[in-house]
């Protein structure tokens, strides 16, 4: 946003220079991010002195050149050659002394040097319009009136105004800023809170309006607003007689100064409007208001309609419209329609000055692709109580450059006015977050500044009542951070003493945990990813009615696409992965540690924030290659990293039989700890699949990061030494029904030989040709040691016909 410190400087006496007004611009939270000198005469006439020629005789040596003694209000007179033909003695110049860099209108600028010129010495320049670009004309040098004072500045004679321009760097949040009198408010508030100069209270200077008067009520529209809650209020008037016109040359200068290129003087007075006081208004071709009148409402979907740069637009049936009786105008608070729009022919007008949904404008400039200066206004919050001053303001302002009288009272359609906040602000908070006790007389003081109102008064606190207009201003931390930002940061001391004590470490770290797990996975050829925590709405409809019951909605959404909170890590995962896909790369393997947020049914809470990790895998295990695996990877792939995981952070966990199947994916197994499950596994749904365009199967775990850091706390590291008796071998081939799996023999087995049995694992899985119908062969290794002693065989064999006993009876296995 650019901010004129000319334009600034009418609504606050300003005695800063252009530097420091940024450093404190800056310092209160309107980051000046760069500072341009604006000339409005190239050069800005540096150097050049109003002269009187005294003297004027022909040059010896060449005929067309004359020597002129020329007083600039020196000493002494100054010899100059001059060539222009006009040249006379008596004359007041404009004078180009020895020194002085002289910016032509076309070619580039030189410097005036003591020469000698056909062997007549020549200490300056007599310079005609076009050699410092105040015109076109070389027919001769410039000749002024009579009256100019000799040794007089040529910028104080021609009063050139050169200006500085700030580029400030606006957050979304401060709407309250994007206009010279926002910003002239924070800037006064903060030159009386820090005492930067000596002298009366600074305070905004707005313009005066008193003058507006109805001249006739001879043009009246009537407005109806049909969608309250997208239109609160909606304010007008009519001017008859205008006469369109180029602006005079002060109003063009304003908006140029801050990028803005004048159009006409009706629509040059709305944007100068704007910029002063932010608020957007438009202006109307009362001759193309059918039916005198105006209405504000939605058209059908699909519906065409051309804007003021040309082009015919398919309008959405979410798109608030400002329509006469038989069409629509103007696309409300984004863009002005071509037909209705001001021009030459124009006579009389209707001024339009409003308060749309920032929700509704930023959806209706996004999809169409429009971001205006009132869109930029209206999506971040204008603020509705302007609009009538807005609007008389603009009337006056038109009235004076175009004539015209206002011919009819100002409408006003107001239907619930929106009230100012009420917040309760505690003195002692406030210290507490400041980390300093500010007089409460500054803080007053600060509050009044800004415009922000107090209600009540006690000995602890305030109740302040928050115009609209601080749309950011909700809470008492907020009121907080505008009183810190214009007390100013850095007049926060930094304590001179450190006052610390000592504690123990939190146990798990909950970081190193995190990035231990981060550098398993990283080893293991996964790439971390890291998704915006909020996501499509559209994305909520897959989601089970329970789930769907627990969205939290964005109150105020950038966009469809960013309209709620997430509640699983599964569809920005998906997301990348459809991207990589699309990209040519389908053999993918991520993880993501993330937070999914809920609605919550219980506690004092109303909303649930849970953190999880993601692990998402499709396509091949390995990448492509002569000497590669190319097998994909399968559902034992993904738990071989999952018990991985498991094993990285020594939770001895039990692998259970998962039933959570949902609308997103089937779970086959998780793993519980103590009756809490905190991992499940299986692939993701084909139906959900589709909704990303994921054609090949994609595989999905999901842990309950907080469940496990809970786990990890009763979780204790010890240490063994290495065993001095060897370990045995033992295998078994077991014929076992289809419906029995490995985990149930793995913790059968754990279960029968709880001192010597060490490890069981499965080498081979057989199923088909000479096996009995809905039987299935594992061939299973046990491990056995004993820490303390040899095993000889009578031990070994005990222990493995126990085994087998165990495994029969329990799970009907039979050895083959």
């Amino acid at each position: 946003m650019k901010i004129s410190y000319n334009w600034l400087k009418q609504y606050i006496d300003l005695k800063l220079s252009p530097e420091e007004t940024a450093a404190l611009l800056t310092g209160c939270g309107l980051e000046v991010e760069s500072i341009e000198k604006l000339e409005t005469i190239k050069g800005g006439l540096e150097g050049l002195v109003i002269g009187e020629v005294k003297e004027k005789t022909k040059h010896p040596d060449a005929d067309r050149l004359s020597v002129t003694k020329v007083d600039v209000g020196g000493a002494e007179l100054l010899n100059i050659v001059c060539g222009a033909p006009n040249v006379d003695a008596g004359q007041k110049v404009v004078v180009a002394v020895v020194g002085t860099t002289v910016h032509p209108l076309t070619g580039e600028p030189f410097q005036i040097k003591k020469s000698k010129i056909r062997g007549a010495l020549s200490e300056g320049m007599i310079c005609a319009e076009d050699e410092i670009g105040l015109g076109t004309s070389h027919a001769g040098i410039m000749v002024l009136d009579s009256s100019a004072k000799v040794g007089t500045s040529a910028k104080e004679y021609f009063k050139v105004e050169n200006d500085y321009i700030f580029e400030i760097g606006l957050t979304p949040n401060r709407s309250d800023a994007a206009s010279h009198v926002g910003v002239a408010r924070d800037l006064a508030a903060v030159i009386n809170s820090q005492s930067i100069v000596n002298s009366p209270q600074s305070r905004v200077i707005l313009p005066n309006i008193e003058n507006f008067v109805v001249d006739n009520e001879i043009f009246k529209i009537e407005v109806i607003i049909e969608d309250v809650e997208v239109c609160p209020r909606y304010s007008g008037v009519t001017i008859s007689g205008v006469e369109v016109k180029d602006s005079p040359e002060w109003l063009q200068t304003r908006l140029k100064s801050i990028g803005l290129k004048p159009i006409n003087n009706i629509v040059d007075a709305t944007n100068f409007v704007l910029h002063e006081l932010g608020q957007p208004l438009h202006a109307f071709d009362a001759a193309h208001i059918t039916g005198a009148k105006v209405i504000v409402k939605k058209l059908a979907q699909g519906t065409k309609f051309t804007t003021l740069d040309g082009i015919e637009r398919e309008l959405s049936s979410n798109d608030l419209m400002i329509c006469n009786t038989e069409e629509g105008m103007c696309i409300a608070g984004v863009f002005g329609g071509l037909k209705s729009g001001i021009t030459a022919e124009t006579k009389n007008i209707f001024l339009e000055s409003a308060y749309f949904n920032p929700v509704s404008i930023r959806k209706t400039s996004r999809l169409h692709g429009l971001k205006t200066d009132a869109s930029f206004r209206f999506e971040r919050g204008a603020d509705p109580n302007i609009t009538v001053y807005a609007l008389k303001r603009a009337a006056l302002l038109i009235k004076e450059i175009a004539g015209g009288k206002i011919s009819s009272q100002v409408i006003d359609v107001y239907s619930e006015e929106i009230e100012n906040f009420k917040i309760d602000f505690s003195y002692a908070n406030a210290e507490r977050l400041i980390g300093k006790a500010l007089p409460r007389e500054i803080i007053k003081n600060i509050l009044h500044d800004l415009q922000i109102g107090i209600e009540k008064e006690t000995e602890t606190g305030l109740l302040l009542s928050v115009p609209p207009f601080k749309a950011d201003v909700i809470r008492e931390a907020d009121v907080v951070e505008e009183i810190l930002r214009v007390y100013g940061y850095n007049n926060i001391e930094i304590p001179t003493q450190v006052r610390s004590s000592l504690s123990y470490s939190v146990k798990p770290d909950v970081e190193k945990v995190k990035n231990t797990i981060s550098d398993l996975l990283t080893a293991k050829g996964f790439t971390e990813i890291m998704c915006n925590s909020l996501t499509a709405e559209k994305y909520s409809e897959l989601l089970d009615e329970t789930e769907k019951a627990k969205t939290v909605r964005i109150l105020n959404p950038l966009s469809s696409d960013l309209g709620v909170m997430r509640q699983t890590l599964l569809f920005s995962g998906l997301e990348a992965i459809a991207y990589n896909i699309n990209r040519k790369n389908p053999d993918l393997k991520f993880y993501e540690f993330g937070k999914t947020y809920h609605l919550s049914d219980s506690g004092d809470w109303k909303y649930a924030e849970k953190s999880r990790l993601s692990v998402l895998v499709t396509g091949r295990k390995e990448s492509e290659g002569w000497n590669s695996n190319r097998q994909n990877v399968n559902y034992f792939f993904l738990k071989g990293i999952i018990e991985s995981v498991l094993n990285k952070l020594g939770l001895q966990a039990k692998e259970i039989s998962s039933e959570n199947n949902s609308s997103l994916h089937s779970y086959a197994s998780g793993y519980e700890l103590n009756k809490k499950v905190f991992a499940e596994f299986g692939e993701v749904n084909k139906q959900v699949l589709k909704k990303f365009d994921i054609e090949q199967e994609v595989l999905y775990a999901d842990f309950d990061w907080d469940e496990i850091l809970k786990q990890l706390k009763k979780v204790s590291l010890q240490y063994r030494e290495v065993p001095v008796y060897p370990s045995v071998r033992r295998d078994l081939a077991l014929l076992v029904d289809k419906a029995v799996r490995y985990s149930d023999i793995k913790e059968l087995a754990f279960r029968t030989e709880k001192n010597l049995l060490k490890e069981v694992n499965l080498f081979d899985v057989y199923e088909g040709k000479n096996l009995e119908p809905g039987k299935k062969s594992y061939a299973v290794s046990f491990i056995i040691q004993d820490e303390n002693a040899t095993l000889n065989d009578k031990t070994i064999n005990k222990v493995m016909e126990k085994m087998a006993a165990t495994l029969k009876e329990n799970l009907g296995a039979a050895i083959r």
